[in-house]
């Protein structure tokens, strides 16, 4: 048993781990991992929520500025974290991992950037904060689901954004505890962002997390300390979220394998639940005529695939792109329908296609028995399709494209950045970016990402 808290183990195993300690490969996954965050940035930035993020960022000034992703204008350090959270997000194309509870690491990847910037911080200093909050993210997931007990996993991301941006704040030993005091205490979010008939909020929650997290660093910084034990107390985390104690598993480093080896890059604009749906639906499709021979399609995945995405009727007939995105059973049937799925799919016309919404009709989604066994070690999902002729097609998908146990290579996640940049940078741009990207490691200063990263 530790005999020191949960915030000091985030402390010290923040203070402690050093560049040299990573192996090359772990050192790669974080580049590859930054470059997809990225990416997804680009791709996100002309939306409704980033714009609404941008103007209200766009009324304050700092003595200690921070760039916005691709627009290159300058606000304090927690609001460029928040509207850069937010277009990272938005298209639900970023990273994912999935434990005990499930998310997007790579949300924490804009509290980092920005304050590297902000700290004139190295490429080798990013890449190291990244492993560490990747660290703090999965081991907590690992520990515990708290979306029973109604929370969100931002509750968990707002930890991660803390400590990893502590460490580049150069707080001390001390000061990195007292954040995460800060943190936990204030942070607590709520699971109905996710569920539900999903609103803009789906994309902005951790964002506001990692922007929460970065004043409580600042304030740690200047001296502030925060209620302790945090985790621990009679009125800590433990009571009031958790329900009960927990011990976390050794951090990464030395014979511990690191945690960012093990999260999944998407190959779909969706829910990570929902790859191996979207990737079993494409490879049935390849089997049959027309879908207008289809008389069912039954879908048999995790039981927290079917709760959050296909558990409300708001993901039967989804209303706007969040919740469209968040649906299995529409995603199942825009493969089916046009052999592809992309970030299109999720906006008009697609979304009130009366052809498209009638094959969502013909879908079933059941909880497997099997696959909750191997939750999280695979996301299976067996899709059967009954055709009018009585024929029936089956599909299984256990390791999508882009699980850890079948990852995309470095030429298929370079592909799936230059898409999302297209439109946004020229492609001479990209060629700089992407290259400077693959040698972050050699990079002075975090802040020369934005300038290669703005649109002109």
């Amino acid at each position: 048993m530790n005999s020191k808290t949960i915030a000091e183990q985030f402390s010290e195993y923040a203070s402690s781990l050093h560049y040299e300690d990573l192996p090359d490969e772990v050192v790669h996954r974080a580049k590859c991992l930054i470059i997809d965050t990225l990416g997804c940035a680009l791709g996100g930035y002309a939306s409704d929520p980033v714009r609404i993020a941008r103007e209200l960022a766009a009324n304050v000034t700092s003595k200690e500025p921070a760039s916005l992703l691709c627009s290159g204008e300058k606000t304090s350090l927690d609001l460029a974290v928040f509207v850069n959270g937010v277009m990272i997000r938005y298209l639900d194309f970023n990273d994912g991992y999935t434990g005990k509870e499930a998310g997007h690491p790579s949300d924490s990847i804009a509290a980092l950037i920005s304050t590297g910037e902000v700290m004139h911080a190295d490429g080798r200093a990013l890449i190291t904060a990244t492993v560490v909050a990747y660290e703090i993210f999965c081991r907590m997931c690992d520990t515990l689901n708290i979306k029973p007990m109604g929370f969100d996993h931002v509750t968990l991301g707002a930890m991660a954004s803390v400590t990893g941006a502590a460490r580049l704040l150069g707080l001390t030993p001390e000061q990195i505890t007292q954040a995460v005091n800060l943190t936990v205490a204030a942070n607590v979010a709520l699971y109905q962002t996710r569920i539900g008939n999903v609103s803009m909020w789906k994309g902005c929650a951790y964002a506001n997390a990692s922007r929460n997290a970065i004043f409580a660093a600042q304030l740690a910084k200047r001296g502030m300390t925060g209620p302790s034990p945090v985790f621990e107390g009679r009125a800590g985390y433990f009571t009031a979220v958790s329900r009960q104690p927990f011990e976390l598993a050794p951090f990464g480093g030395g014979n511990q394998p690191f945690k960012i080896m093990e999260c999944l890059i998407k190959k779909y604009p969706l829910g990570q639940y929902s790859q191996s749906v979207v990737e079993a639906a494409l490879l049935v499709r390849e089997r049959i005529r027309s879908v207008r021979d289809i008389v069912e399609v039954h879908i048999h995945t995790l039981e927290t695939a079917v709760s959050m995405m296909a558990g409300d009727p708001e993901k039967w007939r989804p209303s706007n792109r969040e919740s469209a995105d968040h649906s299995m059973p529409y995603a199942a049937a825009v493969a089916l329908m046009h052999g592809r799925v992309d970030r299109t799919h999720f906006e008009d016309p697609y979304l009130h296609d009366p052809e498209l919404l009638e094959l969502v009709s013909r879908i079933r989604c059941s909880v497997s028995e099997e696959a909750n066994r191997r939750e999280p070690e695979a996301m299976l999902c067996d899709l059967d399709l009954t055709l009018a002729d009585g024929r029936c097609e089956a599909v299984r998908v256990e390791y999508h494209r882009g699980h850890p146990r079948n990852p995309m290579s470095n030429d298929e996640v370079e592909g799936k950045f230059r898409r999302l940049a297209d439109g946004a940078l020229t492609k001479r741009q990209s060629d700089m970016l992407l290259s400077q990207l693959w040698k972050l490691d050699e990079l002075a200063d975090v802040g020369d990402l934005f300038a290669l990263a703005r649109i002109d």
